[in-house]
């Protein structure tokens, strides 16, 4: 489990047939193992060698997300090591699961930050697009400012300190980035779903006049 709130930027690049990432700046304890998010992706440590480590990734994240989506060698990541039961809570719940793939319409420069306009590629997933609510962009807990066609593009209000120390600075028209909408919307959604099912099977089961009367109870 992450916060979204990013420690470090790494490098990440592939050498001799696996994937390395070099810690660029505020290095932070791991151990062989350890989950990190890169880019908002659960991944794990399966090597340690100073600054850098080295992950497998799968068949299935390639094909999900922007590793195998826009790849590039030495393509500048998030970091955010896994949550301790001790550590604050300064963004929201983050899985590392990303649930699928936005593209950047509109990068706007304002005075005191920046406004950056995403559009979901696959529509399932805008029912989770609330004002306010929280998205995971790149690993990054982003507050939803505004939205649009029922929330398949969105606007995230990026405050300097966010964009500085992160990769979205990097970001151009057309690319695409790894989206996790909020787990906790998901988990009302399916608790709800339950619940109508729940009460139509209910429904379903009463016994009422026309009941008995198809199963041979005459009056």
């Amino acid at each position: 489990m992450f916060t979204g709130i990013i420690q470090s930027t790494g490098k990440l690049r592939n050498e001799a047939n696996q994937s390395i990432i070099e810690v660029l700046e505020n290095n932070f304890e791991m151990n062989i193992g350890d989950s990190i998010a890169v880019d908002g992706i659960c991944l794990t440590v399966k090597e340690i060698f100073g600054n850098s480590f080295s992950v497998d990734i799968s068949e299935e994240t390639l094909n999900k997300t922007t590793l195998g989506n826009n790849y590039s060698s030495n393509k500048i990541v998030n970091l955010e090591p896994a949550l301790r039961i001790s550590d604050r809570l300064g963004g929201h719940i983050v899985s590392g699961h990303v649930d699928g793939l936005g593209e950047v319409n509109n990068i706007e420069k304002l005075d005191k930050s920046w406004l950056l306009t995403i559009k979901w590629q696959n529509i399932n997933y805008s029912k989770y697009i609330v004002n306010k609510g929280s998205i995971c962009v790149n690993g990054i807990s982003l507050t939803i400012a505004s939205h649009e066609n029922d929330g398949e593009i969105f606007s995230i209000a990026i405050i300097p300190h966010t964009w500085n120390n992160t990769n979205l600075k990097f970001l151009s028209l057309g690319q695409v980035v790894n989206l996790e909408a909020d787990a906790l919307i998901k988990y009302v959604e399916k608790l709800l779903y339950s619940k109508e099912n729940n009460n139509l099977n209910s429904k379903s089961k009463e016994i009422s006049l026309g009941w008995l009367k198809d199963n041979g109870w005459n009056s």
